[in-house]
């Protein structure tokens, strides 16, 4: 009986880890792919950055929530001699459940800029 408890016990905190993981992995790829979206939209001609990052912010409120969006910025690098936008996203890093450090989990999103 004892050792059933404890097996189960042990059972349920690895299944609940596995589900953070997976939780945390779909905030990131989310993050990733409304940042990106919001570059190649910024690298449109006629558009500018900051227009990528209103994008990239009300794509990530409507996928994920408005603490996700809070800390979101554009900006234009060179990379290898070509002008590209840079989407930058700083969000909470969810340690347990949605709770988690402010800031930790940064990504980015690249694309080349149109001249027109």
């Amino acid at each position: 009986m004892v050792e059933a408890t404890l097996v189960m016990t042990l059972l349920v905190m690895l299944l609940l880890a596995l589900l953070q993981v997976g939780f945390v992995l779909h905030i990131r790829n989310t993050l990733v792919a409304c940042a990106a979206d919001g570059a190649r939209y910024a690298a449109n001609a006629d558009r500018s950055p900051e227009e990528g990052a209103a994008r990239a912010r009300s794509m990530i409120s409507a996928a994920l929530g408005a603490q996700y969006a809070t800390d979101v910025s554009a900006g234009t690098e060179s990379l290898g001699g070509v002008d590209t936008v840079v989407i930058e996203v700083r969000a909470v890093m969810p340690v347990l459940g949605p709770l988690g450090f402010d800031g930790a989990l940064v990504v980015h999103g690249h694309a080349f800029e149109e001249s027109g």
